[in-house]
């Protein structure tokens, strides 16, 4: 018999009523396969979670944190009276958990077992440095890292673009010192910065992030920015973690840990 369309098409319509038959008469047939067909999936999609755990949690914790409201800036009542830290106060913090009074530089390279490089942190930003040189002790290398993060921590929350803090003092010797306490008043002959604890961070300027192949980003006013960090460093020190001087003449923090 030859299939011409029309009977085709009979054809057709005679399964698909047949079908609709069996369905209506058996509905049971319908939703064990759909059931069926439903645990394969879940099965399939516990096992990629499972598998990409990872992954799945940092997009869930990024997606959380651009659907929340963006957080203000408060920054603190008092800079002077929330980073009173005297240097008496930092020295003895520095004395216990520093090294060994550093003479020079040559006596630093021999000293590098107890020390730790801060020159390639990615949080922070270590200014070109005269009169000390990117070294401290580990306890205090990881303060400086905690700070940086938490200020891009809060950055991001609080919708502003990324930027690095700048660090504009590290590790002194006592050569340095000599030599700075020439025409700085504040230097004094024994430094918290000779014990590798204590490091400067300025508040009037910050080193805007880039994305390297994205449009260049808008740097933020650096009164902004200041009063996140200043968030960020009341709570490092409310948390009892370090010692802060705010400085007016040298435009920084000056920090110990503790």
């Amino acid at each position: 018999m030859k299939l011409t369309k029309k009977r085709y098409l009979i054809g057709f319509t005679v399964v698909v009523v047949l079908l609709w038959g069996v369905r209506t008469a058996f509905p049971q047939i319908a939703e064990a396969r759909n059931v069926e067909g439903e645990t394969t999936a879940v099965e399939a999609d516990s096992m990629a979670v499972e598998s990409n755990a990872p992954v799945v949690a940092a997009v869930a914790n990024v997606s959380q944190l651009k659907t929340d409201k963006k957080h203000k800036i408060y920054s603190v009542p008092s800079f002077k009276t929330c980073f009173p830290d005297t240097q008496s106060v930092q020295l003895a913090a520095a004395m216990k958990w520093g090294v060994k009074r550093v003479k020079n530089r040559d006596d630093a390279e021999k000293r590098k077992s107890e020390l730790v490089y801060v020159g390639a942190n990615p949080y922070v930003h270590i200014d070109k440095l005269y009169s000390s040189i990117p070294y401290l002790v580990p306890r205090a290398a990881v303060l400086l890292q905690d700070i940086g993060q938490a200020f891009f921590d809060s950055l991001y929350v609080k919708g502003i673009n990324l930027h690095r803090p700048i660090v504009t003092s590290v590790l002194r010797t006592e050569a340095d010192v000599t030599k700075l306490r020439r025409h700085n008043g504040n230097a004094t002959e024994n430094s918290c910065h000779l014990y590798g604890t204590t490091f400067d961070i300025c508040y009037n300027r910050y080193e805007t992030v880039q994305a390297p192949d994205g449009p260049e980003r808008r740097a933020v006013r650096n009164d902004s920015l200041k009063y996140v960090l200043c968030e960020v460093l009341r709570d490092m020190r409310e948390q009892g973690r370090c010692y802060i001087k705010y400085e007016v003449k040298q435009g920084c923090f000056h920090m110990t840990v503790r």
